[in-house]
């Protein structure tokens, strides 16, 4: 397996709790976020959402698609929201929102291997190009979010 740390970093101008809103609320995701073709509730978790489980389905720039399970581990509202992926992709995602002045600041960290032996393969060639791709699906979440809150992207920008 090969493994990938992305760092993305939206600045949204919008209340935390309306980010944090949408961002929790993952079943909608494929309404306002292109690429997200589906994403299933798979098991229900506590009151919070912890021991949830969801299966998304990605579609991107790149002619595949990625189908992986994520289990909800940690919920602190309206701050921190992270997951354990397991199938196409394993790995652990944390979403870190946090507020100055009018915007919030959403931060995702993204640490996963790929699975897939194709992917697994072309990595030492396709790593720019998988970053690449990365950077704009998350750049459709900007633009997706923004829009369904009614207001502009401040930055979005990836590592």
């Amino acid at each position: 397996m090969k493994a990938y740390e992305f760092v993305t970093v939206w600045r949204i101008k919008a209340p935390i709790k309306s980010v944090w809103n949408e961002i929790y609320h993952a079943e909608v995701w494929p309404t306002w976020w292109k690429g997200v073709e589906s994403v299933v509730e798979v098991r229900k978790g506590d009151e919070r959402g912890v021991g949830s489980i969801h299966s998304y389905t990605w579609k991107s720039k790149l002619p595949y698609r990625l189908t992986f399970a994520m289990q909800t581990v940690r919920v602190e509202p309206p701050v921190l929201l992270e997951g354990v992926a397991s199938g196409e992709l394993e790995g652990r995602g944390l979403w870190q929102l946090s507020s100055q002045g009018s915007e919030t600041i959403a931060r995702y960290d993204w640490k996963v291997q790929t699975t897939q032996r194709w992917m697994n393969l072309l990595a030492p060639i396709a790593r720019p190009v998988f970053k690449w791709n990365h950077d704009v699906v998350m750049s459709w979440g900007a633009t997706g979010l923004a829009k369904r809150l009614g207001v502009s992207v401040a930055e979005q920008k990836g590592d």
